[in-house]
This record gives structure tokens, C-alpha cells and sequence, in this order.
């Protein structure tokens, strides 16, 4: 059976521990290869998972199918996403597959999970990804970087799966939507070796919405055949794969919703509207807003966003959870705060609105407030500098700031 193929039934049982030395499909070029170990016990020639044994009769267990694979894999049930454990114990790492983990979201969350003592293996094509964004990680012996396409099968022992892996902007995801196979291949990995798997949607699944704020038991209001559909439903796909995995093969999943993120490192021209203002006043260009720039956005920084999946993944809910900053701007408000940052006398230029534009979206973060214990806490305006001096370094080549990344 193919990993990952859609002909897999969801009702095949999962697959119990096997008896053989962890491998590496040697298929996949490894630009950085390393290493790392887990709790194991070494029989010779033989590695296995020492929870899968009784250890008064040294003998296989079957595995109890009503109890989460995950719950034997972590040390702490409940411990957070900053790494707090009891007092006197150290918490053990993970092994974590992070999915598009080059990318803009990807590896400022990889950063996180290396920070609190993980082991993590990069799957990334480069498609949107760039090696720069992780290259401060090669030599860590708890890094891995595969560059690989998620639509192909891929084979890894993890414990965790965050899926960020798709084209986010426009510019990108109309060229190569990649939602719903790469999805389907993640899932199929997640349900063959017990590993929590993380979904990230989007508000765009939203679409358009007649109700503002947008609650996650809002079903949207989307074309199914827009310029913008192969993302959203896209997005409404990936989800509802990701419930059925759920619910028929007894995954563990987690499904974010994330609203406009922005912060060093994103792609300078992906035509998302933060990215396209900011390189535009840097370069004396005219900021394009389209239509008459009343529609509304909130925006949230990337730690905020990266703290929200950490907290997801750990803790004990589904979701969907929305994660974004309920702080609402109008597009005009967005290009006066950019003004204000790099040039007062930045120009707008005014566009033809493009066709499906959401007129309004802003989250409602009620649930993850009280579920996940977890709210945005970078302003704008705070948050807004610490992009533009990561875009001034790579548009000129100046590497005199050296300013940091995570807002206070």
C-alpha cells in the first residue's frame, strides 16, 4: 500500500510496531542530514520503542486502540508550548516533521521547537521556501532538511506533524495549489506511525463572510469556482480529510485557522498586502491598494501566530481554532501605519479591486482564548519595524542592523 494513496482505507487498522531498524527513504535527496535519537532500547540488532514492551515479561503489547498512540511518545501529557516541566525532571525531546518548515511561518516555528530541546526534521521544496531561513540550524544534531514535495509519498518515524506545506499568497498558490494531495500523504504518515498531526488552515476558508466577526462554527460564503478557490476550498478540503482521518482511523489532529500573519522573513513580492507595502515604500514605489481600500484586514506577528500553534498542538482539543489579532484595519489604515514606519511621504496608488476579495475579516478568538489560553500580544505598530528592517537587509544588502525577530 502506498502511503498516503488515496485508494488507503480509512478503516484499515493502523499499522503495529514493526520489528526493524529505523530507515530513511534514500529516494529523497538530504541536503543536511543528521541523526537523532529517542528513548529506545537496544536489542542488538534490533531498535525498538522501550513503551511498547511489558517490562516484567519482555514481551509485545498490543496496542490499546482507545488510548492515543501519541500519549506514550511525549514525557508530559500536559506540559506547554514554552517547554515548562515539574520541577527536578527534564522534559524529553520530540521528533517533529514540520511540513514547508523553509518557509516564512515554517521556520520561525522551527526555531521554537529547536529552542525547547526538539528533534526536528524540514520538508520543503523551495517552492516558496528559501535554505537561508534555516541555515542558522545546519550542524544541529537535532536538525534535519529534506528537500521534498509533500504530493509525493514520504516515509519518517515522528511524533508530531505540523503541515504548513502550501503556497499562502496568491501569486503562489494560483501557479501551484498543493492543499489536498499533500494533506492526504501527511495524513496517511500521521495514521501509520501514531504521530499528532497539525493542520494549517486558513480564514480564507471564510471566503467572503456575511458574518463579521468570523466564529469558527461560521461555514463561509465561498465561490467553488473563483480565481481563489483552488486555496479555499482547497483549505475546506484539507479540513474535512483531516476530520475524517479523525474520526475513521482515530488520528490525532489539530486544525488552525490562521488569519494575516506578517514578520521577517516572508517573501518580499508574494503579493500579499503587508509584503507589497512595505518592499513599495522601501523603494519609492507607489503602494497599490485595490478598489477603494476600505476593505478590512487584522494582522497578526509571527511569534504570536507560531505561540498559537505550539499551544494547539499540545493541548487536548480539535479545533478548528481561529488564530489572528482581532485588531481590524481598513487597507488605508495599513498603508498610513507603513508611512509612518519607513517614509511620510510614501505614495498610494489606487487599482481595480481584484475579483473575490473578502470585503471584511477579522477573527473572533474567543475559543482559543479560553481553551488554549492564548491571544495575540504584538501591536502593529510594534511588530511592523522589526519586518521592515528584515526587508531593508535583503532588498539593499545592508547588514548593519542587526535587529532582533520576536517582539516584546
Amino acid at each position: 500500500m502506498v502511503l498516503g494513496d488515496p485508494t488507503d482505507s480509512l478503516h484499515a487498522p493502523r499499522a503495529t510496531p514493526r520489528l526493524r531498524p529505523r530507515r530513511h527513504c534514500h529516494s529523497h535527496h538530504r541536503i543536511h542530514p543528521h541523526t537523532s535519537s529517542s528513548s529506545r532500547v537496544d536489542y542488538s540488532h534490533l531498535t525498538i520503542h522501550d513503551t511498547y514492551f511489558d517490562h516484567d515479561t519482555t514481551r509485545l503489547n498490543p496496542i490499546n486502540h482507545d488510548k492515543p498512540l501519541y500519549e506514550h511518545r511525549s514525557a508530559f501529557k500536559n506540559y506547554n508550548s514554552g517547554g515548562k516541566v515539574p520541577l527536578g525532571l527534564k522534559r524529553k525531546g520530540l521528533r517533529i516533521v514540520v511540513t514547508g518548515g523553509a518557509g516564512f511561518v515554517g521556520s520561525h516555528l522551527v526555531d521554537r521547537l529547536i529552542e525547547r530541546g526538539d528533534s526536528v526534521i524540514v520538508v520543503d521544496n523551495f517552492f516558496t521556501g528559501r535554505k537561508e531561513n534555516v541555515m542558522h540550524h545546519f550542524g544541529n544534531p537535532r536538525f534535519e532538511l529534506i528537500r521534498h514535495d509533500v504530493v509525493e509519498p514520504l516515509l519518517l518515524e515522528v511524533d508530531q506533524i505540523y503541515h504548513l506545506a502550501c503556497p499562502a499568497s496568491p501569486v503562489h498558490y494560483k501557479f501551484n495549489p498543493t492543499n489536498v494531495v499533500g494533506t492526504l500523504n501527511m495524513l496517511g504518515l500521521a495514521k501509520r506511525v501514531g504521530a499528532r498531526f497539525l493542520l494549517t488552515s486558513t480564514s480564507e476558508v471564510y471566503g467572503d463572510p456575511l458574518q463579521h466577526p468570523q466564529v469558527e462554527t461560521y461555514w463561509g460564503n465561498v465561490n467553488p469556482i473563483g480565481v481563489r478557490s483552488c486555496y479555499d476550498e482547497g483549505k475546506r478540503t484539507a479540513e474535512t480529510l483531516t476530520m475524517d482521518y479523525h474520526r475513521g482511523a482515530g488520528v490525532e489532529v489539530r486544525i488552525a485557522r490562521i488569519f494575516n500573519t506578517y514578520g521577517p522573513r516572508m517573501c518580499i513580492d508574494d503579493g500579499r498586502v503587508v509584503s507589497n507595502f512595505v518592499a513599495q515604500a522601501l523603494r519609492k514605489e507607489p503602494m497599490t491598494v485595490y478598489g477603494d481600500g476600505k476593505q478590512t484586514r487584522s494582522f497578526q506577528y509571527v511569534s504570536d501566530l507560531v505561540e498559537g500553534l505550539m499551544r494547539l498542538m499540545e493541548g487536548e482539543h480539535v479545533g478548528p481554532f481561529n488564530l489572528g489579532n482581532p485588531g481590524e484595519f481598513t487597507m488605508l489604515q495599513l498603508a498610513n501605519v507603513v508611512q509612518e514606519t519607513i517614509d511620510p511621504d510614501a505614495k498610494i496608488e489606487y487599482r481595480p479591486n481584484t475579483e473575490d476579495d473578502p470585503h471584511k475579516r477579522k477573527p473572533d478568538i474567543t475559543k482559543a482564548k479560553e481553551l488554549l489560553g492564548w491571544e495575540p500580544k504584538v501591536e502593529l505598530r510594534k511588530g511592523l519595524p522589526l519586518m521592515v528592517s528584515d526587508f531593508r537587509k535583503r532588498i539593499f544588502g545592508d547588514h548593519k542592523e542587526e535587529g532582533a525577530t520576536t517582539a516584546k
